[in-house]
């Protein structure tokens, strides 16, 4: 049987394992960049640091009290690496090129470098933390008290002893455990290798441990996942409740998805411990993968223990006490283990980052101000300072935890618990956000907007949590302050009928942002602040730009080697300005420390100190310049708004030049067009001029009756008709081709039989063809074929085809080939004759308007546009007509249309 003193004794052994393991990963990850432990496979599982106990032990209770509401956690995290990747690419960005420590760091260094800002920040992360530190505490508490609980005997030694003082034993042990690994050096920038190797591995755990107890009460127990609904169903629960998607829904979602970037734990693992960027492309998909495989079983395990455990059971614990109550105690202590693991993850990142937060914003820059400048000492003065100072952080953290989970410990949820860190950590949201995306965001704002988010979220939701043991907090809660009903916390500003989630969410987060939002445009921004700003939103465009904010001033080489000394260490500040030394060509003692070099050594102290701190412990070596720091910066400020400036006339003046080569290319075509006009009409008035001028001739002639005989005027009397009929025929061609162009031509394409039409040509031009002697081959006919056209246009396209094969064919024996067919869908047909065909150079010009080739110029028969009209008119029928090599050694012309199906 499964006892407390077997499960406590399980737990102190797999914290050593994890010790074991933390130990050689952070080896083997020191001697081996390419390992494994850098892979983006341990990248992702560290970040199911989120699933902490709430998710393992909670999910089930909130899924057993509210049904589908718990989704929303794992629904917030999805939708941000999902649909929100660019925002987390931005911060791990921005965390490598600015040496980001901390999320308070990160605004710190955003809001120019303001320690005011940071602190401000360490304060309520740490105070937002409290309550879910002391969430793991109950969790596991509670699961070795279900244990001890499980039979006679089986709490052994735990005997007599309470739930406080088991709490403060394993806060206890996790504090040992997170001081030994989490405090190593004082490089925070520097990834901690083996606590992530330890936390992947819990992940692996906790996640096979919930898969588990799921499949076992499923199937093993349950009869599948139909069984279970049915049976809950049968039990009178209701499981499609219709008011869950309601603003309960929508504020949990947006808590979750906040959480999962402005937790500090969770900054820490996506942001500081990564190796590489890439990673987040596999952490994409894998995250959200590994979140649904943890919530798939969630409800079975909520309704089968719902209709299967005694009234008064505590769902929380439903994935413990079912296999405890099946007898499965191997399963059961899988699953202990699984959820201390959940617990232990949480409680070890979080406090690894708050004791960073803490010690560089808040004890450090009390120490540089009551330091004297550099200061004196052995070079490690501080960076025991340093390691001191978090060691007495984490146990500080840790106490706050337990003293939350003693004045709250009868709450009977777990989740509740959770949302209330959840809401109090959403509150750097809206200032991270503006610091990525909006220039102008100001100190001031977000300090102003975090302020009073933070005040709202801790009077109407932090302060509710006291309410069952405070009899002072149930007063306010039911009177509001001085009796003002007016501000009572789950009432504020007479909202009433609103969850106290929503509520709380609501206010809090709409004064955050409207303070931010408001104080930022009637503030302004320091030089500082200004180059911060741009460094951060333009972070992908100025990745490669130098970043420094000194001048060299009258630091030396001895006195930044001394402050280096003191907090990166003797060996790490050797290699740091060895390496400058190299670079410049000097030896170390040589040195003239550019403002590159104090800019590289900014971000390698911010690194450890955070970006405030090593800004303001430079700031103290680098002075005695003539030209003010406030000065550069302000030079700077103003050559970056000149540089943008310039890349805006860069880009106008792109613009304008495109709209010039435009502009050219348009004149072109109207010169083109001009001079088409213009050789269009020498073309008509030369067509015209010539029947003009016989008419004009032989009518002068006429006129004196008495020079010419009967038969000599009527022989001009009939050339003059002939030419005034030539002359109409051409202008009316002109007509014709200019209204075909111009499509003001009416013309409706219906069903016509192009094989009669062409029949139909052959027979009109008979007689021509038996005039000139011409023999006609009649090759392969298609069957009659329908196309879209119109009959007699298309009979007079193949009459002009036709008529310049005989009128051109001045051979002996002059013969013509026609030949039509049907092929992929297109009615294609050939007129082809043995006539001295057309001269390669003038092929491109023989649909050309006027263009009749040199033969044709000479027959003088016809205007040329006869080929410029059958082009059109096929076109319109959407066909087409070319000139194409044929089987006689004449032309071959061929017109293709497509076939009515």
């Amino acid at each position: 049987m499964l006892s407390a003193d077997f499960v406590i004794a399980t737990a102190v052994a797999y914290v050593g394992l994890l010790f074991v393991l933390a130990y050689f990963g952070d080896r083997r990850a020191r001697a081996n960049k390419r390992s494994f432990l850098h892979s983006p496979a341990v990248y992702t599982l560290s970040i199911s640091v989120y699933c902490t106990s709430w998710t393992f032990y909670g999910a089930v209770g909130n899924a057993a009290r509210n049904g589908l509401e718990f989704l929303t956690i794992y629904l917030g995290p999805t939708v941000v690496f999902v649909g929100w990747w660019f925002v987390l690419r931005k911060l791990v960005r921005i965390g490598r090129t600015q040496a980001i420590t901390s999320i308070a760091d990160l605004l710190s260094s955003r809001y120019g470098k303001s320690n005011r800002l940071a602190v401000l920040i360490t304060l309520i992360a740490v105070i937002g933390i409290t309550p879910y530190i002391a969430l793991q505490l109950k969790a596991i508490t509670s699961s070795i008290q279900a244990v001890a609980s499980s039979y006679e005997g089986a709490r052994g030694s735990l005997a007599g002893v309470d739930d406080g003082a088991l709490a403060f034993g394993i806060a206890a042990g996790m504090a040992l455990f997170t001081i030994l690994f989490g405090t190593r050096n004082v490089d925070a920038k520097e990834q901690h290798h083996g606590v992530v190797a330890a936390i992947a591995f819990e992940a692996v755990v906790k996640l096979a441990a919930l898969v588990a107890v799921g499949v076992f009460v499923t199937f093993g127990l349950g009869g599948g996942f139909e069984a279970i609904y049915d049976r809950a169903v049968d039990a009178g629960i209701e499981i499609y409740a219709e008011d869950t998607f309601g603003p309960r829904w929508l504020a949990m979602t947006l808590l979750s998805a906040a959480a999962i970037i402005c937790l500090p734990r969770q900054f820490q693992i996506t942001v500081v411990e990564n190796s590489n960027e890439n990673h987040l492309r596999t952490a994409g998909w894998a995250f959200p993968a590994y979140l649904l495989l943890m919530s798939v079983f969630t409800m079975p395990i909520a309704l089968y223990g719902l209709t299967t455990m005694p009234v008064g059971s505590n769902p929380d614990m439903f994935v413990l006490t079912l296999p405890l109550a099946a007898g499965q105690d191997g399963l059961a202590l899988f699953a202990f283990i699984g959820g201390f693991s959940s617990a232990t993850s949480m409680i070890i990142v979080a406090s690894i980052a708050l004791s960073i937060m803490v010690s560089n914003h808040i004890i450090m820059p009390i120490v540089l101000r009551t330091s004297s400048g550099t200061g004196q000492g052995d070079g490690r003065g501080v960076t025991r300072l340093l390691l001191t100072s978090r060691r007495i952080s984490i146990a500080l953290i840790l106490t706050l935890g337990f003293f939350y989970f003693s004045l709250t410990g009868d709450s009977d949820a777990l989740a509740p618990i959770g949302l209330i860190s959840f809401a109090g950590v959403a509150q750097f949201l809206p200032a991270i956000l503006a610091g990525l995306y909006w220039r102008e965001a100001s100190l001031k704002g977000a300090a102003a907007g975090v302020f009073v988010g933070f005040v709202i979220w801790a009077w109407t939701m932090f302060l509710p949590s006291f309410e069952t043991v405070s009899p002072t907090v149930a007063g306010l809660m039911n009177d509001g302050p001085w009796g003002i009903a007016f501000l009572r916390p789950e009432h504020l500003f007479g909202l009433d009928n609103l969850d106290p989630l929503v509520h709380s969410v609501f206010w809090s987060l709409f004064l955050n942002t409207v303070f931010l939002v408001v104080v930022s445009l009637l503030t302004t921004q320091s030089a500082l602040e200004r180059i911060q700003a741009t460094l951060f939103v333009d972070v992908f465009r100025r990745s490669k730009v130098a970043q420094g904010n000194f001048v060299r001033g009258s630091a030396t080489a001895n006195d930044l080697f001394f402050v280096a000394e003191r907090v990166l260490g003797e060996r790490r500040a050797a290699a740091l300005f060895e390496t400058a030394a190299r670079e410049d060509g000097v030896d170390p003692d040589m040195l003239e420390p550019s403002p590159e070099f104090i800019a590289k050594l900014e971000r390698e102290l911010a690194g450890s100190i955070g970006a405030a701190s090593a800004h303001v412990m430079l700031s103290k070596v680098v002075s005695g310049s003539d030209v003010s720091l406030e000065e550069v910066l302000q030079m700077a400020d103003e050559t970056q708004q000149v540089i943008e400036y310039s890349q805006q006339l860069e880009k106008t003046s792109a613009e304008l030049r495109s709209t010039a080569q435009k502009l050219e290319d348009a004149n072109t075509q109207l010169r083109e067009l001009d001079s088409q006009k213009d050789e269009f009409l020498s073309q008509v008035s030369h067509e015209v001029r010539t029947p003009m001028t016989s008419i004009r001739s032989f009518s002068e002639i006429l006129l004196d009756p008495d020079a010419i005989d009967a038969r000599q005027r009527q022989h001009f009397v009939s050339t003059i008709h002939q030419e005034s009929l030539r002359l109409t025929k051409l202008l009316d061609e002109i007509l014709d081709l200019s209204a075909l162009e111009r499509g003001e031509r009416t013309w409706d394409n219906v069903p016509t039989d192009a094989e009669a039409a062409l029949d139909r040509a052959l027979t009109v031009c008979d007689a021509l063809l038996r005039q000139r002697g011409m023999r006609v081959e009649l090759g392969e006919r298609a069957r009659p074929t329908m196309v879209e056209g119109d009959a007699d246009r298309l009979c007079q396209v193949f009459i002009n085809l036709i008529s310049n094969a005989v009128k051109y064919n001045d051979t002996g024996r002059p013969v013509m080939r026609v030949t039509s067919a049907v092929k992929a869908g297109m009615y294609v047909v050939e007129i082809a004759d043995n006539g001295p065909g057309i001269p390669k150079g003038e092929r491109k010009l023989i649909f050309e308007k006027f263009s009749r080739g040199q033969r044709g110029a000479a027959e003088q028969s016809g205007a040329g546009l006869g080929l410029a009209i059958s082009r059109q008119i096929v076109a319109r029928m959407n066909g087409s007509l070319e000139l194409v090599q044929g089987p006689l050694p004449g032309a071959c012309f061929r017109v293709r249309l497509a076939v009515k199906r």
